[in-house]
């Protein structure tokens, strides 16, 4: 140990803890999603099932459905965290786009006639528990764009330090 390595330790050293940081970043972004997920489960199935009224629950969106599937991206996510699996992460950013963006793209687009009555005219005709339905699912809306827009951020920046890693390990 004459300190000859020291520039490459550091470097090592430091795309660990970089990767490390941004794990539990994108972690906790999933999770995040998997509670707004899961508030959309429990809204669909109170809506299905019909136990609560229509006026409390609201009407239900055709875009439920298919927002249903962007716990694809998540789950592909965490599965690529155990072992630092590059295809797994960059399977998880591609089907991103048409599992959670365009759907919630394709919601607030659909949303949008319902949001223009309610600003433009002042009326709401769907409400959740008392608050404007359009106003609470933009508002959900919003927070998913967010918490997918973060995750797509950091799973690109966790690319660098796996990359990097990865060849590092071919060239011995």
């Amino acid at each position: 140990m004459d300190g000859h390595n020291f520039q490459h330790r550091k470097c090592v050293a430091m795309h660990y803890q970089m990767s490390v940081t941004l794990k539990d970043e994108i972690k906790k972004l999933i999770y995040m999603h998997l509670v707004i997920w899961l508030l959309l489960v429990a809204k669909m199935s109170v809506g299905h099932l019909r136990l609560l009224s229509h006026d409390q629950v609201g009407h239900a969106l055709s875009v439920g459905v298919p927002c249903l599937l962007s716990i694809v991206p998540s789950l592909l996510g965490l599965l690529s965290f155990p072992r630092n699996n590059i295809s797994y992460l960059v399977l998880s950013m591609i089907s991103m786009g048409p599992f959670s963006i365009a759907p919630l793209i394709y919601g607030s687009m659909e949303m949008f006639p319902a949001v223009q009555q309610l600003y433009c005219h002042g009326k709401a005709y769907h409400f959740l528990f008392g608050f404007s339905a359009v106003s609470l699912m933009y508002l959900a809306l919003e927070l998913a764009v967010e918490v997918h827009a973060y995750q797509l951020c950091y799973s690109k920046k966790l690319l660098d330090p796996w990359f990097i890693s990865t060849q590092e390990k071919e060239h011995k």
